[in-house]
Formats: structure tokens, C-alpha cells, sequence
């Protein structure tokens, strides 16, 4: 199963744990991590479903840039890293 993993600034805000979850997109593995931990949907998808501008999401070790991440292709050995981006001066 793919795992989906948060980065340690997350922690902060809300308990967080890797997970191994179902899912064969992107989407699907974090829907199964909200229904574990349903404070974390509110933080990690906007009002109208999409990722937050401040949250990065990498797959095997690169950052997701595509314009509907959700929707990307996993495979069941996939780490999934879910991390806040961190801006200012």
C-alpha cells in the first residue's frame, strides 16, 4: 500500500502519523488518510477541493507540479510526502 507521510512542521498543528493507505491516485490515498484523520482535510484541500497553495506534495521523492495533483497516478510501493511550504525572509 502507498504511504503517505507528513513533514515534521505539520506536527505543530495537527497529529499527524505516516500512514499506509489504500488508493491508486493521489487523491484517493490522502481521502483515505482524512478518514483516519479528518482534521487534516481542511488543511491540506481549499474550499473547492484542489491542494492549497501552501502545501507541497512530492511522490517517490519528486514535487508534484502538475495543475490537478489529486488526480496522479500512484503505484502501492509509492511514498507520499505532504509538506507545508515555507515562504518569507
Amino acid at each position: 500500500m502507498p504511504r503517505v507521510c507528513f513533514t515534521p512542521n505539520l506536527h505543530k498543528l495537527i497529529e499527524v502519523h505516516e500512514y499506509d493507505v489504500p488508493g491508486s491516485t493521489l487523491g484517493e490515498a490522502l481521502k483515505a488518510v482524512f478518514q483516519q484523520q479528518p482534521r487534516l482535510e481542511s488543511y491540506i484541500l481549499d474550499e473547492q477541493r484542489g491542494v492549497r497553495r501552501h502545501i507541497n506534495l512530492f511522490l517517490d521523492g519528486e514535487l508534484i507540479r502538475e495543475k490537478n495533483p489529486l488526480d496522479k497516478q500512484i503505484n502501492p510501493q509509492s511514498v507520499i510526502y505532504v509538506m507545508q511550504a515555507l515562504s518569507g525572509g
